[in-house]
């Protein structure tokens, strides 16, 4: 059986973008599976086909190599074995072992967090070999338990069913990480993600660079760039609209032996303003929020919302004053993310220079062919 597709969608495989939306299926299988695809001049690669997607294909090989599921276990095999290395040099670390299209391997997640695995399956057409991936995963790493975190609001869109589930071995709630001198609780079973945000872990030791007096770090969540800037800083505020998150960031400040971070619990928006009517100052200030752009409808409202933080972030900086903000909207784009930020200085009448630009850990790999790949923008700012 294979998935026909039309000349525009061959088009967009042959370009070596993955997906074929459903409007550019010709013919398919009634069920979900994995299958060869072919358009008018013959076949194309091994795809994830769910005829009931909007992204109805989603590629994960273009040629074929072997039977759909072979190839599969392959790119998996391949994408562990690049990160054999950093587990090996940091055993009680976190790393994303597969990042979906990044890895060739859509609609699947792996991270890894101190010897534990967390595995998402985010596609119809993978679900029936799950108990196959957790065995192959099992083969590759010396894991003490794999948990199926299958809770992403994605999966009904595929028809698939919310859960978490242990697949094999012991998954405790709570697992101690290590990144850098930095040691953080992560929840695998309710935590937001897989349980921690990993992509921004590269980020985080990078400040580590910076020092002074006091530091903001708004959306603080658990206090993962807190923590850092804590042993950097002689005082940190970490800021979160939630008093769970806050309670964990304490909790990991005590775990470190810092007494110096002080959480409060705010609306970003509403604090950054009240900071600036009181004339606050802060030597650096991170700004981390979640995605602000869902979808490509959402993205002027998404835009100001970024200048707006932005903007209020920088009245807030003296000159010398670092900025490190991102944003994890894909729809949102590098080019988009750097202009929003020429507007916000403006705007604040700051003179800003671009120290760095920055994105997500080596661990979450860009697929140039991919836009949606890279999300993830970063910036280190530095007001003059």
């Amino acid at each position: 059986m294979k998935v026909l597709i039309s000349a525009r969608g061959a088009g967009r495989l042959m370009a070596r973008h993955p997906w074929v939306y459903k409007s550019d299926v010709v013919e398919g299988p009634p069920a979900p599976g994995l299958y060869p695809v072919a358009g008018p001049k013959g076949t194309l690669g091994l795809a994830l086909y769910n005829p009931a997607s909007e992204i109805s294909v989603r590629v994960f090989s273009f040629e074929e190599l072997g039977s759909p599921e072979e190839t599969l276990l392959h790119n998996l095999r391949q994408a562990i074995a690049r990160r054999k290395a950093a587990i090996a040099a940091e055993p009680e670390g976190a790393f994303r072992l597969v990042h979906a299209e990044g890895d060739l391997l859509p609609g699947l997640v792996l991270d890894y967090y101190a010897g534990h695995g967390v595995l998402q399956v985010g596609s119809a057409a993978l679900e029936p070999m799950t108990a196959l991936l957790a065995k192959a995963i099992r083969n590759e790493l010396p894991l003490q338990g794999l948990l199926a975190k299958n809770n992403q609001k994605s999966r009904a869109l595929e028809g698939l069913p919310l859960e978490v589930r242990p697949l094999w071995g012991r998954v405790p709630e709570r697992v101690e990480v290590r990144e850098g001198p930095v040691r953080y609780q992560v929840d695998l079973w309710e935590g937001q993600k897989t349980g921690a945000y990993i992509d921004q872990r590269d980020n985080r030791l990078r400040l580590r660079a910076f020092q002074g007096n006091i530091a903001l770090d708004v959306f603080s969540y658990h206090g993962s760039f807190a923590l850092h800037l804590a042993q950097r800083f002689e005082q940190v505020v970490a800021v979160d609209s939630s008093a769970a998150a806050l309670k964990r960031a304490e909790e990991n400040a005590r775990a470190n032996g810092l007494d110096n971070l002080v959480t409060l619990e705010a609306n970003a928006f509403e604090f950054l303003r009240a900071e600036e009517k009181r004339r606050a100052r802060y030597d650096l200030i991170v700004l981390d929020p979640p995605a602000f752009a869902k979808g490509k409808r959402d993205l002027e409202r998404a835009y100001a919302a970024y200048k707006e933080i932005n903007l209020r972030a920088l009245k807030l900086l003296p000159r010398g004053g670092i900025l490190a903000t991102a944003s994890c909207s894909h729809h949102l784009t590098e080019p988009l993310f750097y202009q929003m930020l020429s507007e916000a200085a403006a705007d604040a009448h700051k003179s800003v220079r671009v120290v760095e630009r920055r994105g997500q850990g080596w661990d979450h790999p860009v697929l140039l062919n991919v836009p949606e790949t890279h999300y993830l923008k970063f910036a280190i700012l530095e007001v003059l």
